[in-house]
């Protein structure tokens, strides 16, 4: 009885390692997924960024343009009559 005993102990420690390597598994899968998902989200990150940096840019331009267009030299508004 006692060697059944030790089997058995045997076959469930195999059978919870065998479970546990299937664990490891799916975790370090849905770490690569992770690591993928996080490094397209920093490129974006960036991309982002310097879309608003362009924005601000042709922005203030614009705001340029615009504030010599209706203004005089002397700084007064310009009426087109």
């Amino acid at each position: 009885m006692s060697s059944d005993k030790k089997v058995t102990a045997s076959v469930i420690t195999q059978r919870q390692l065998s479970h546990l390597n299937s664990q490891m598994a799916q975790l370090h899968a849905n770490l690569s997924d992770f690591n993928e998902l996080i490094n397209t989200t920093v490129l974006q990150y960036n991309r982002i960024e310097n879309l608003g940096k362009i924005h601000a840019s042709i922005f203030m331009a614009s705001q340029k343009v615009f504030e010599e267009e209706m203004f005089n030299d002397d700084g007064r508004l310009e009426r087109n009559n």
